[in-house]
């Protein structure tokens, strides 16, 4: 009963720890991307390798590989995280409920007749990446696929875990090695959620040099 205490203690204390972790993430990428703004006074997005980055997000979130987004891909996409089992219910229901917001917010109703193609799904990007409210908000859900490989509940991601990353989105350990070995810059073996969420770098930057361009495996053509 005492270790069953503990082991509760434990998954609470990570918990509380990865949604303070979360808000600080949050409020420090808005303020980054504030900063940003003052710096940029073309438009965003105008790049080759920018638009090979949303390929790829588009191919990964294309779960049934027909050639568009709709929102059961998202379903699905979510649900491979869900069942690892990792996920609080708390948890689980604010990560359906960002994922839905982002669609609605990004690709508008979720229905069975909304389908985004990867053209549209460029034209999309595109806008919310020149949209500074839009911009702020594509990243939210990232938290919880941290959370929901992170088996052991400790707060950071081994390669082991990486790979499991990789299975959810329908990529090879082989793959996972790769993105792992270049994301994980200190070389420590292991991934913390600021590591891990560079959403924003991916979103945001056209610099072909930035590890962030490895998270969703090798680029698109």
């Amino acid at each position: 009963m005492f270790s069953a205490m503990v082991h509760k203690s434990h998954h609470k204390t990570v918990s509380n720890k990865f949604d303070r972790q979360q808000s600080q993430d949050e409020n420090e990428s808005d303020s980054d991307s504030d900063d940003e703004d003052d710096h940029f006074s073309t438009t965003r997005g105008e790049s080759e390798f920018w638009r090979r980055k949303m390929r790829t997000i588009h191919r990964i979130l294309d779960v049934n590989k027909d050639g568009i987004i709709a929102f059961d891909d998202m379903r699905i996409f979510a649900h491979r995280f869900v069942e690892l089992g990792h996920l609080s219910e708390n948890h689980q229901k604010e990560f359906h409920s960002v994922l839905k917001t982002m669609w609605e917010e990004h690709f508008g109703s979720v229905d069975k007749y909304n389908l985004v193609s990867i053209h549209q799904y460029l034209e999309i990007m595109h806008h919310s990446l020149n949209d500074t409210k839009l911009r702020k908000k594509v990243h939210h859900f990232l938290p919880y696929l941290f959370k929901a490989v992170d088996k052991d509940g400790d707060g950071i991601i081994s390669l082991e875990e990486f790979k499991l990353f990789f299975k959810c989105l329908g990529l090879s350990s082989e793959a996972a090695i790769v993105s792992f070995s270049v994301i994980d810059e200190n070389t420590d073996n292991k991934l913390s959620l600021r590591e891990f969420v560079i959403w924003e770098e991916i979103f945001l930057t056209e610099n072909q040099q930035l590890p962030s361009k490895m998270l969703w495996g090798p680029l698109a053509d």
